[in-house]
């Protein structure tokens, strides 16, 4: 294959474990009461030691640290783990460190703490507003907390916060829908994912389904919720992303433009091209007791080598979840494959009205939006 230019390097950590588990959550969490916290550390910085050599040059620009519910550790073991990183790896400069948050009592009391350790954006899970919907979905806080969980940060000094938002949740009208999403963004926090409720496989939703609005209500709850947010100073860029000016999720950004990071802690996925051409993803051991006492050789599960059949897939996978789309020119540094690779599916699509072109960049219309997991199909090997 062609060289690459090797693009900007993430880094995400996976805290596993959380107080209860969700009955709509597939990720990969764990009920616990006692988090062997000072362990796993030890572990998570052992396996960055050996993932280092993956960086091959490149400063770590963005940390996202995911869950599980990270907001459960301490302070001051965030404040190890991110100092352990610096030990370990180059930080960029303008070094962009997201951590995911309960809005829980005992979690908020912790914000400020997490601030002092080098975390400079929050991602606080609301998921609602109503109390009757958190308990629906399993939550654990009421809906007091999660005003007060905002307030918390930013008391704590967060100048960037994201708030997690869903609909489409059991039982909800677009009134209900709407309300949330109306208490959401006179925060003005800058930063909003809200998507809809999906049930999945492994889930306790999947196997006792809920009683979910009908398709119809679903697609006046989205066109209800994308004017709402018009008239904010929010503006999407990514499916279930929107953002003021300068509020992007970079982190995100970077997956979704097909960019490299490294994945570690129990279940954690990695991505990293290389300059002759391969891309390496791989995933580390997911039962957290597993990953604690294996070498940081066993915790990395065989890798995964892209072929170039792949690659296209891959790519649009990421890029068309972006409202802008993405350049040909990307494409080509990204995989090292010429543009035509993506034909004849592109020209199918452009065609049919799915995906646009205008001087190079591609992007989905608004229909392609709509119809986005078909899009991507069309390029899958």
């Amino acid at each position: 294959m062609p060289e690459l230019q090797l693009p900007p390097l993430g880094l995400y950590i996976h805290l596993p474990w959380c107080e209860r588990k969700c009955p709509y959550c597939d990720f990969n969490s764990h009920e616990t009461k006692l988090i062997p916290e000072q362990a796993y550390i030890d572990s998570l910085l052992a396996d960055l030691a050996a993932d280092a050599r993956y960086t091959q040059g490149r400063s770590i620009a963005t940390l996202f640290i995911g869950g599980g519910t990270p907001s459960l550790f301490s302070a001051a073991g965030i404040a190890r783990l991110l100092q352990g990183i610096a030990a370990r790896v180059p930080l960029a400069p303008d070094f962009e460190a997201t951590m995911e948050a309960n809005p829980g009592s005992a979690e908020a009391e912790k914000f400020a703490g997490f601030r002092a350790a080098g975390i400079n954006r929050l991602s606080i899970g609301i998921q609602s507003f109503q109390d009757a919907q958190l308990q629906a979905l399993g939550r654990v806080h009421n809906s007091d907390q999660a005003h007060a969980a905002i307030a918390a940060a930013r008391s704590a000094g967060f100048q960037r916060i994201n708030l997690d938002l869903m609909h489409g949740l059991p039982r909800q009208d677009s009134g209900l829908a709407l309300a949330d999403l109306a208490t959401a963004t006179g925060y003005g926090t800058g930063h909003l994912s809200w998507y809809q409720l999906t049930i999945e496989q492994n889930t306790v939703f999947y196997t006792q389904p809920p009683l979910l609005p009908v398709e119809d209500a679903l697609a006046d709850i989205q066109d209800a919720g994308e004017a709402l947010l018009a008239a904010t100073e929010l503006r999407q860029y990514e499916v279930s992303a929107w953002a003021a000016p300068g509020q992007q999720c970079r982190h995100n950004r970077n997956y979704w433009e097909f960019g490299d990071y490294l994945g570690i802690g129990a279940g954690a996925h990695g991505k990293v091209s290389f300059a002759d051409g391969r891309i390496l993803r791989y995933a580390k051991r997911r039962q957290p007791e597993a990953y604690m006492t294996a070498t940081p050789e066993q915790m990395q599960l065989r890798p995964l080598w892209l072929e170039e059949r792949d690659l296209p897939g891959e790519f649009m996978l990421n890029a068309l979840r972006l409202n802008t789309g993405f350049h040909l020119v990307d494409y080509t540094a990204r995989t090292g494959l010429a543009a035509d690779t993506l034909q004849p599916a592109l020209d199918s699509l452009l065609g049919r009205g799915l995906l646009e072109l205008d001087a190079g960049q591609i992007r989905a219309t608004s229909m392609g939006r709509r119809f986005l997991d078909s899009v991507i199909a069309e390029f899958l090997a």
